[in-house]
Formats: C-alpha cells, structure tokens, sequence
C-alpha cells in the first residue's frame, strides 16, 4: 500500500526542511489520536502549542512532525505548522486527480448529510471512498482532512462550517468541489448575521470554490430557495434540487412504512431506487435526497446508493437513540445533544412525538446559542412546536431559556448536572426522552451519565 504521505513529498508541498527521511499513513494534529503511523502536524494556537506535545506523540507511535522550531524527533521544519498543513491539503487535492469532490455546508444537517452522502459512496466504492471525520470543518478541520485525501481516492466528501461571512468563501477555495450543497437555511449564528438571507448569502459562499462543470445542489423546500439559486447560477453549470416537495429534482415518490423504518422510492434522473430508511422524522429523508442528489450528480450507483442508505443509524449527538434498562423496565434515549437551533429542535421534537412508546415523552432542552437580539423571540418560539409534539414533561437548562420556561411554567436549571438530577427522579419505565440543545450547554454529559449506568 502507497505511503499517504513520504517526508520528501511534505517538504516539497510546504516549502519546508526534511531533517530525517520517514513515511506516514495518517495526519493528526491532537497527539491523543495518534495510533502509530501518523504526521503530527505541531501547531501553535491560543490555549496549547503542539511542539509541547511531540514527545507525547511519538511515544504513541507518531512517524514524524511538522513543525516551526527545530526538533529530536524526525520531522520537516516549515514557518508556520497551519499554513504547513494547509499546504498539505492543496497538495492532496490536486494529486487526487480521478476524484469526485463533494463540499456540504448548511445551518442544519451538515454532518448527517455528509454521514448520508459517504454511505450510499462507500456502498460502492468502500476503498476509495474519502470524508472529513467527526465535525472537522472549521480553518483547521477542512484542511486536514484534506491532508488526510489519499491519492487513490474516487469520491471525496468535506463538510465546511462558517459563523461569519468570509470563511466559507476560503474554505471552499481549498476543497475545490465538483459538486456543492447546501442542507437547509436556519437562524444558527445569527447574532453574527442580523438576518437569515445574510445567513443564506453566507452559505452561498461554498459556490465560489466550484471547479469548472460544476453542480450546486440546493433545498427546493426552503423559503431562500431563489437566493441560493441565483448565488449557484454565477458559478455552477448544473443546479440540483432536493426535498420533499413535488418540484424537486430529487424527491420521494412514495414513504411506506417497513418493520422498524420506511420504505421510500426516489426517482433520479432515469433510475428508480426503492430502499428503506431506519431513520426517524422528515428531516432525515431530506438528508437521504441530498445525498441522493449528491451520487447522481457526482455518477456514482444509485441503487447501491439506496443500500448504503439503508444501513444509517442516528449519529452519536445527533439522532443517535438508545433503549436503556430502568428500574423494570426501559426508557428511550433520543441523543441530539451536539447542537441546537430553532429548524432542528423542531425537527428532533418531531422525531420525539413519532416515538412508539407506553409511556410518557420528556424533553431536556439546552438554551440555544449565538442568537444576539433575537434569543428571548427565538427561544419562546419553541413552545408551538413543544406543544405541538404533545411533550408531557420538559426541562430547560440555560439563561437564555428563562422565557420560554415563564411561558410554559417549565422547571429552569443553570447547568446539566441539575438537570439530569431532574430527569433521574422524572423517568419511568416506558418514557421516552429527548435531549438537544447547543453543545456548550453539557447535555452529551447526561447521555453519557444515564448510558454509564441508569437506575
């Protein structure tokens, strides 16, 4: 198997100084994920430096660093570790010649979409199918996964994340998509923002990067449609609509229920696929069509496309549920504790009320951040869609959820911790409960807590 990277090959991309020759199969910048193998890319930020960490990362099995001061470990010496890695990553981009290149960003469901996408990829193409791990999608996080591209690669999928105008516009430029989406439009940042069609222009952004021949793939379903289509038509060659509405490209002709899913036929293009989503709420069958509009676009097969559908689950923090022994009985855990904003809350409220249960529906909500002005109308906004998900219980944790607990008269904690307190003496045998809310707020803490040992 070809190295990932050779040093003589990093040197030569970054401009930089090999003291020792070595090979690597990986890129890392945290030394805990080091396995064996890897390049730790030593990069100084505001709260660590990575040099402190090299000798760390090499008794864990590290092959050699980049790095900006000199070093006892084998490494090549660059000016400065980020622009090393970023010179990385133009490299890996343009030696991955036979690759189709797919960009995902969005207000909601970038990573679901870009989990959805490399799926129904890998269902094909499952050794040469590439994507961005975890959220690695901010200045630091596209680069390296770029870094990570191995040469081979046929299909290459890079969610990119923004919270102010300009980022996008960069990061897109490093990806180089063939085919660029955007999930859908909600008032997540919009502090930074003021508006949601600022938001929309924002996202817009991942179309400058299009490579020549390119596709943008938009949300036929969302009420910036027309904005995100006349941003696209500047730069992309082909437009791609997807949702659940009868104008889109990509939609479902028909949602059956099937055992413990739905069953869903789409149309794309020529070819019908029929497959079955384990998924629950309507939100992840727009993903499944984003997807699907992704493989049709990029070429790929569309009926092994529907079987890697098939196989998603929901992802941990985002949709992930758990079936939990309590006392005699079980609860239902529905995990959407990553990220909070008003379209997914209403979504993941949606995923609660459809829940088979016997017993009650709960709901631990986090306060949403980022809002600016507008918190106190946005976080009161949520109680239509509370009431509208007939929740028996709720909890709200977070300053900013102080209007919305007056107006339901819902108990308000300062932190997690209280909150699970509550939520331990609250849950019966048959409850199902839903916990979402911005990630700063600590709920995964409760997931992790009530997974590690429940009654």
């Amino acid at each position: 198997m070809t190295a990932l990277w050779t040093s003589a090959e990093i040197a030569a991309a970054s401009g930089g100084q090999e003291t020792a020759e070595f090979s690597c199969d990986a890129v890392t910048f945290d030394s805990r994920e080091v396995m064996g193998g890897e390049l730790f890319v030593a990069m100084k930020g505001e709260q660590a430096d990575g040099h402190d960490y090299l000798d760390m990362a090499f008794d864990r099995g590290a092959a050699g660093a980049l790095v900006s001061r000199p070093s006892n470990h084998p490494h090549v010496l660059v000016e400065d570790g980020l622009e090393g890695l970023e010179a990385l990553a133009k490299e890996a981009r343009l030696r991955a010649k036979n690759a189709s290149v797919i960009g995902v960003t969005g207000s909601v469901g970038k990573t679901s979409v870009k989990e959805a996408i490399r799926h129904a990829l890998q269902a094909a193409e499952p050794e040469r199918t590439h994507w961005s791990v975890k959220s690695y999608n901010n200045h630091t996080g596209v680069p390296l996964s770029l870094a990570r591209m191995p040469r081979e690669t046929r299909y290459g999928v890079f969610e990119m994340g923004m919270n102010h105008a300009g980022e996008l516009s960069r990061l897109t430029r490093f990806v180089r998509p063939h085919i660029a989406i955007v999930t859908a439009i909600a008032p997540a940042h919009i502090e930074f923002f003021g508006t949601e069609e600022a938001i929309a222009d924002a996202k817009a952004e991942i179309f400058e990067g299009l490579e020549p021949g390119g596709t943008a793939i938009l949300p036929a379903d969302s009420p910036h449609f027309e904005r995100l289509r006349r941003a696209a038509t500047r730069y992309a060659d082909r437009i791609l609509t997807f949702g659940l509405s009868e104008g889109a490209d990509i939609r479902p002709l028909g949602v059956e229920p099937g055992g413990e899913g739905r069953d869903i036929t789409v149309q794309a293009g020529e070819e019908r696929v029929l497959f079955r989503l384990m998924q629950p709420g309507d939100h992840s069958v727009r993903n499944a069509m984003a997807a699907l509009a992704a493989v049709h676009a990029a070429g790929g097969d569309i009926a092994a496309a529907g079987l890697g559908l098939a196989s998603l689950r929901g992802l941990e923090g985002r949709g992930a549920q758990y079936l939990l022994a309590w006392e005699s009985g079980e609860v239902r855990l529905i995990d959407e504790s990553y990220n909070a904003n008003n379209a997914s809350m209403e979504a993941a409220l949606s995923v609660l009320r459809g829940a088979e249960i016997s017993g009650r529906r709960l709901a631990v909500l986090g306060a949403m951040k980022e809002l600016g002005a507008r918190s106190d109308e946005l976080h009161l906004a949520l109680a239509r869609p509370i009431e509208a998900s007939n929740v028996d219980r709720v909890a709200l944790v977070g300053e900013e959820m102080r209007p919305l607990a007056e107006a339901l008269e819902a108990p308000l904690f300062d932190a997690a911790a209280e909150a699970e307190a509550w939520l331990r003496d609250t849950l019966e045998p048959g409850d199902a409960v839903l916990l979402k809310g911005s990630n700063s707020v600590g709920l995964s803490k409760i997931v992790a807590a009530l997974r590690g040992g429940a009654a």
